[in-house]
C-alpha cells in the first residue's frame, strides 16, 4: 500500500464468543488475513454493545464468560479487501449467531512500516 492513495477498508462486527472450530473468530480472521498479504488488520474489543438482536453485551469482572463486541478492520487495495472478502464470506453468511460487515473507501494519508529490531543477545 502507498501513500496518498485511495483503499478500502472492511470492518467486521461479531462477539468475542463466536469460534472458527476451537480458535476465537477473530483470531482466524487476523491469520487469514495475513496469509493473503493485507497491508494491516486490528482487532479491537468493545466494552458495550448490541446488535441486531438488541441484547446487551458488556463487559463486567464478576461474569464467567466475556461476551463483548469485537470489531476486526482491515485496510488494503479494494481488490485486496474483495478477495479476502470472498474467502470467508460464505462462513460469515452461516454464523449461528449474527455479525455485520461494512465497507468503506478511505484514504491513506501515511503507511509506514516499522524498522524490525533483531533480538541482542
Amino acid at each position: 500500500m502507498k501513500n496518498n492513495t485511495s483503499a478500502t477498508q472492511l470492518r467486521i462486527f461479531i462477539s468475542s464468543t463466536d469460534k472458527m472450530k476451537d480458535v476465537p473468530l477473530y483470531e482466524w480472521l487476523v491469520f487469514e488475513a495475513k496469509k493473503q498479504h493485507l497491508a494491516g488488520v486490528t482487532v479491537t474489543k468493545g466494552i458495550l454493545g448490541f446488535g441486531a438482536s438488541s441484547v446487551i453485551h458488556s463487559y463486567k469482572f464478576w461474569e464467567v464468560t466475556e461476551k463483548v463486541p469485537v470489531v476486526i478492520e482491515l485496510i488494503d487495495e479494494e481488490s485486496k479487501i474483495s478477495a479476502f472478502y470472498e474467502s470467508v464470506r460464505t462462513f460469515l453468511e452461516e454464523m449461528r449467531y449474527g455479525c455485520l460487515v461494512t465497507l468503506t473507501k478511505t484514504d491513506v494519508v501515511l503507511y509506514k512500516p516499522g524498522v524490525r529490531r533483531l533480538l541482542e543477545s
